[in-house]
């Protein structure tokens, strides 16, 4: 019988060690929320591929659109030729989106080329170059999303120089004594001091920062930034990479806002665990870039657009939607009720939907961020069966990303082990 031992031996020996690992286990088959590694061990899932597996592992509305593809055909290049799917998904994309005016649609591969293409269509357009992202944002491992990302270890050592003309502003934090118009006073300084706003073609942020610690932007935050962007002609976009597909509680984190980006960016979740991305903005900025200079040879791959079409079906028949309100509601209570046994260790709760985060502190002291209590209680769930990430500036904030499709027995049963496991940790 394998083992997760030998594997890892294995991995250590053909792989580079700048590819990380959270736990040293080989998954062998998985469904739902539940996974089982190879030596027949099961574990409770929360961490869903890193916000990937919204609608479960293992489907079988999406397994079987993929099976319907597979023997139908798997790859032409859409630029080469084309397939209707293709052009389906980007309608039914478009209407989801919010605003009310034209917009277009077209598909990558990875999250980080949304964000790569969201900033080729918005230097296109603005005929602008400059570019403003916020600390603590994540948006990809390319240079241009390594320039982007406001959260150096591990993300950019070593791996400078980075493209020019990218700004970092504050993000907004409460907890930390961010305000919001603290964020705002941050950009009004990048003009000030870097780069006058008549060089800015785009300002990109998350609408929950998820490396960064799922720090959420207030809706007022949003709409300050769309009156700065409307004043100045910036394009506003937003990367739901990670919150995207119902994470949130609605389809796009930014329906919250009560003002609409220019452009969006998605990945992760919409396509179920296949490699897909999408583009998503107002007609005009999209049109801009000129023919040929959009696409990518496995840029909307049919067999990764019908697992996508499946997921929106998915989330239609099953509520999802609504489901992600529940689960995080469940999550909410329960983890405040942590916070209360221990309020030293739990400086906070927090996130929209289901994209619920656990801040660990010493003290009580949101100021003083315990990374090392933050390792021991995902260390400790892994033993129990339970699988958590981390994430956070200062890597003391625990994420939960559990699949949508989870029970409210499964649910509690995580939970009861996450509470053992801080329990645990904090003795340890």
């Amino acid at each position: 019988m394998k083992t997760n031992t030998d594997l890892m031996a294995r991995r250590r020996a053909a792989l580079p060690s700048g590819l990380g690992q959270g736990f040293e286990i080989f998954v062998d088959r998985a469904q739902g929320a539940e996974v089982w590694d190879v030596e027949g061990r099961r574990y409770i899932d929360f961490a869903g591929g890193i916000a990937v597996m919204n609608t479960g592992h293992s489907h079988p509305v999406l397994q079987a659109a993929m099976q319907q593809q597979l023997q139908r055909f798997t790859h032409t290049c859409f630029q080469v030729l084309a397939y209707e799917s293709y052009v389906e998904l980007a309608e039914k994309l478009i209407q989801k989106a919010p605003g009310h005016f034209d917009k277009k649609c077209f598909f990558m591969s990875t999250g980080a080329e949304a964000v790569e293409n969201a900033v080729k269509v918005a230097r296109a357009f603005t005929k602008r170059s400059a570019l403003i992202a916020f600390g603590g944002g994540f948006h990809g491992r390319t240079l241009m999303g390594m320039a982007l990302t406001g959260k150096v270890v591990p993300y950019k050592v070593g791996f400078g120089p980075f493209p020019s003309e990218v700004y970092h502003a504050r993000y907004p934090n409460a907890l930390h004594g961010v305000s919001v118009q603290d964020a705002l006073d941050s950009i009004e300084a990048i003009f000030k001091n870097d780069v006058e706003p008549s060089r800015v073609a785009a300002i990109i942020l998350e609408p929950v920062q998820g490396e960064g610690g799922f720090y959420v932007a207030p809706p007022e935050f949003a709409r300050a930034l769309r009156a700065l962007c409307d004043a100045h002609g910036i394009v506003l976009i937003a990367d739901e990479v990670q919150t995207g597909a119902g994470r949130t509680g609605t389809w796009l984190a930014c329906e919250q806002w009560g003002v609409v980006p220019d452009v969006i960016t998605m990945a992760k979740s919409m396509a179920g665990g296949m490699p897909l991305s999408a583009i998503i903005g107002r007609a005009e900025i999209m049109d801009a870039p000129s023919v040929g200079g959009l696409g990518g040879t496995y840029a909307g791959n049919p067999v990764a657009v019908a697992s996508a079409l499946a997921v929106l079906d998915v989330f239609e028949k099953e509520n999802l939607l609504a489901r992600s309100n529940a689960i995080g509601q469940r999550l909410r209570d329960r983890l405040l009720r942590l916070q209360q046994q221990f309020p030293k260790h739990i400086a906070e709760v927090r996130g929209p939907g289901a994209m619920v985060a656990l801040e660990l502190c010493q003290n009580g002291d949101p100021h003083q961020p315990d990374a090392g209590l933050t390792k021991r209680l995902a260390s400790e769930a892994q033993k129990r069966g339970l699988i958590i990430l981390t994430c956070g500036v200062y890597a003391n904030v625990v994420r939960i990303l559990v699949p949508l499709v989870a029970s409210d027995a499964l649910l509690d049963e995580g939970l009861d082990l996450l509470a053992q496991s801080l329990q645990a940790a904090i003795s340890a």
